[in-house]
């Protein structure tokens, strides 16, 4: 049987880091399935998803602990069981000038419809006219069926106003599903 691992990674960034981690993971059976790596602040930062016969799940962890010896920080995580199909994907576009508490004020707003962030992106940038700091936001969301789109969309668009920010949703059809 297979068992998801979950790890994340945050270290001083340098050559060689991916391999690393990559060569640990296949020395013990280790199949990379997904991952998400980036530099911020002079910092490599990372959370992969690795999926490993059981029986080599203790060695592979160790392994990878193995990692902190050489400044990486490396928390491990079991995988869980895949989310219920009782909700729809959205996509939510944020652009507008930067401003502390764009994203708490957001997020706040998606937890009391009980929306679930499932993937979030964001940057800062400079405007191209203006040269002003801008803050963008790209974000895949989970919603309910039962919660009513319509009213999730007026309630950030209030927000959106208010922190003088463009704002969009986009609902996208899930792979295979029939109208």
């Amino acid at each position: 049987m297979k068992t998801s691992l979950i790890l994340t990674l945050v270290g001083p960034d340098r050559p060689g880091l991916v391999s690393a981690i990559s060569a640990r993971a296949s020395q013990c059976g280790a199949n990379w399935m997904e991952s998400r790596l980036t530099q911020l602040a002079g910092q490599f930062a990372g959370v992969v998803r690795l999926e490993v016969d059981d029986a080599a799940f203790d060695t592979l962890e160790a392994a990878l602990r193995g990692l902190e010896s050489e400044g990486l920080r490396v928390a491990i995580a079991r995988g869980g069981e895949p989310a219920a199909a009782d909700v729809r994907r959205v996509c939510l576009d944020l652009v507008g000038h930067d401003r502390p508490g764009i994203v708490r004020e957001i997020s706040t707003v998606l937890a009391r419809h009980g929306v679930s962030i499932k993937a979030l992106e964001t940057a800062c940038e400079s405007a191209s006219m203006s040269g002003e700091v801008l803050f963008r936001a790209r974000a895949e969301l989970s919603v309910p069926l039962a919660a009513d789109l319509a009213r999730i969309g007026a309630d950030l668009e209030a927000l959106a106003n208010e922190l003088m920010v463009d704002l969009a949703l986009d609902e996208t059809p899930v792979a295979g599903a029939t109208a």
